[in-house]
């Protein structure tokens, strides 16, 4: 039995912003789904204060303002320790971790981490690597490459014909992600045959390939300096990495 059929857990961040490195956490949601019918088994959200106002634009999509995460948000240190912790203990019991577009999620949890002089993921692992971790945005991109239309989970549901409960809330957000990497399986047996260690190598080889003709595209079409980070799951500062 594949690791499609096996329980997951879906993991998702709304957000202050775009850029990992800089925003803030507004909600965190983890939610362990069952892979014999893909129906949600436990769930945990958190509502953090982020420590800084939320730009209306980012209020608009999620639906948090400042007002309300100030007024009910815990503080955002404990909120990345226990949502860190949560994501730790899935790996420590080797079940992968499914996030759409992990490399900002994971890379801005990090960030707010070594914001707050927090142990990283690899510290709470003894040093070890993250992981397995499952990213559907990755991996459809790779099977599924020259197929039309948006890559956003609303557009990659509908592909697969998977229920979205509700767009930006971190809940079903990490629900649909974990029910869009089951139809994926489902529908590329050579994503189904990987183990979940083989699965998270292939992504990091894709997600890199990716990048790299991003770039390149880029760089053709007359912005020379473009530069696309092909790192994933994590992209750590280059001071912290090296």
């Amino acid at each position: 039995m594949g690791w499609h059929r096996e329980p997951l857990v879906g993991f998702d961040l709304e957000t202050t912003g775009t850029e990992p490195q800089e925003a803030r956490i507004v909600t965190a949601a983890v939610v362990e789904v069952d892979g014999r019918d893909g129906e949600p088994t436990r769930r945990r959200s958190w509502l953090a204060n982020p420590g800084v106002l939320i730009p209306a634009q980012a209020s608009a999509i999620h639906g948090i303002s400042s007002e309300r995460a100030a007024a009910h948000g815990r503080p955002v240190r404990e909120v990345a320790d226990e949502v860190a912790e949560t994501l730790v203990a899935c790996w420590r019991r080797d079940v992968p971790v499914v996030a759409y577009n992990a490399a900002f999620d994971l890379t801005l949890l990090s960030a707010e981490l070594r914001r707050h002089r927090l142990p990283s993921l690899s510290d709470r692992l003894g040093g070890a690597d993250i992981g397995p971790v499952v990213d559907p945005y990755t991996i459809d991109r790779a099977v599924d490459r020259y197929r039309k239309g948006k890559r956003t989970l609303e557009a990659v549901c509908v592909e697969y014909g998977v229920v979205h409960g509700g767009a930006h809330d971190a809940g079903a957000d990490a629900l649909a992600a974990v029910r869009v990497a089951y139809a994926i399986a489902g529908r590329h047996g050579s994503v189904a045959e990987l183990t979940p260690a083989e699965l998270h190598e292939r992504q990091i080889g894709w997600y890199a390939e990716w990048a790299a003709g991003f770039q390149e595209f880029l760089r053709g079409k007359g912005t020379a300096d473009a530069v696309i980070d092909g790192r994933w799951p994590l992209r750590e500062p280059a001071s912290v990495a090296g």
